[in-house]
């Protein structure tokens, strides 16, 4: 389904921020209700209600709740809230001054303590200086509203409180927020890190192995020439024996270093998948044991599992991943899948690989597995 796969598709840091968003609408939508049910007035429950949709409306346009950080779709819906919370809060101070009736008086001042109260939850506790508008929204309000002293002294002091628990709320979430960033960031560094000392690694093995024999047969050469043109055409002939002697050492060095690449262990591939898949947030479960597997099939066996952990890091946001080994065949499968089949390149020249040593590749994907199958058609 589309819904399921959008979720799937977002980052970890996304959906915390997904989570956090819509904990404070909730939040405001539990006040909302608790604050319409004080008033009997229905236009006032009506205002509160409007005022609570505009709260919730600039919560949900607040840059610290964005899925991808800094970025809101729509900046303009946080200034239009913002105006509709102050309009509504100028606009029950204006009627608790001029009604006349006193049910009228009390339910300007409800809906005017209803929109500070939203303003403080969904705005000032997101701003730079929400200390001191708070402070000043706090002392203002009760003035405003034209509460008497000791209500609005009473008013005062709740305002408070109530900013200072959604502001320290709202510092608690922003925190976490930054550290679901950064190790989102440290993630993406710790695979290019890995990436560099691979290629690192293999650049320092390449010039050890190899560097020194060619090195030995440009100097061999450039004497052989040499001693051609000198007319020692005997020593330039030894020489020129030892050059070829060196560039086929050399070349035998260069396989050894290559197949110790491509000549890999099940076992060691199994330990690694565990290790990169923990890395990226997945559980690999091991079912059965690397001995089951017919020996003719061990190496191809471990091109599954490293083809398939590498598909499941850079196709999937999978949690639990599972191997099975066994007698007749394999299988691997992880949640959470993204994209399609076909972007799979990989599985490609798996698919090759397994043909090649009479085996068969099945894939299934639904939107909540993906799953590869191996088995051995000659056993």
């Amino acid at each position: 389904m589309r819904a399921t796969a959008w979720w799937h598709e977002l980052s970890g840091s996304a959906k915390f921020r997904l989570y956090s968003r819509l904990t404070f609408q909730a939040a405001i939508a539990g006040l909302v209700v608790a604050l319409a049910m004080s008033d009997d007035s229905m236009l006032a429950v009506v205002v509160i209600i409007v005022a609570g949709i505009a709260a919730m409306l600039a919560v949900e346009a607040q840059p610290d709740f964005a899925t991808v950080p800094g970025v809101v779709a729509r900046p303009r819906m946080l200034p239009l809230a913002t105006a509709t919370l102050v309009v509504i809060w100028v606009a029950g101070g204006i009627v608790a001054h001029v009604a006349a009736d006193e049910s009228t008086v009390v339910s300007a001042r409800v809906v005017g303590v209803s929109a500070a109260l939203l303003t403080i939850f969904s705005v000032i506790a997101f701003t730079r200086h929400k200390w001191w508008i708070l402070i000043g929204l706090s002392v203002a309000t009760p003035p405003v509203l034209a509460a008497p002293l000791e209500a609005g002294l009473k008013g005062t002091a709740t305002l408070l409180l109530a900013g200072v628990f959604a502001i320290a709320l709202t510092l608690l979430t922003v925190w976490a927020l930054g550290i679901i960033d950064e190790l989102e960031r440290t993630k993406e560094v710790e695979a290019q890190l890995r990436v560099a000392e691979e290629r690192l690694r293999f650049s320092r093995d390449l010039h050890d192995v190899v560097g020194r024999g060619f090195s030995a047969v440009a100097v061999k050469s450039e004497l052989a020439m040499a001693l051609l043109r000198a007319g020692d055409a005997d020593r330039a002939v030894s020489e020129m024996e030892e050059v070829r002697t060196l560039a086929v050492e050399s070349m035998g060095q260069m396989r050894t270093l290559v197949r110790g690449y491509r000549n890999i262990d099940l076992r060691g591939e199994v330990a690694g998948a565990r290790s990169l898949l923990s890395a990226a947030g997945c559980r690999l479960v091991v079912e059965g044991d690397a001995a089951k597997i017919p020996t003719a099939f061990h190496e191809v066996a471990a091109w599954v599992v490293r083809e398939g952990t590498t598909n499941i890091v850079e196709h999937s946001a999978a949690t639990t991943a599972t191997l099975t080994l066994g007698g007749a065949g394999m299988s691997l499968r992880n949640d959470r899948p993204q994209g399609s089949i076909g972007e799979r390149s990989g599985l490609r020249g798996l698919g090759e690989r397994l043909a090649a040593v009479g085996a068969t590749l099945d894939i299934a994907m639904s939107d909540d597995e993906f799953i590869l199958e191996i088995h051995w058609e000659n056993q």
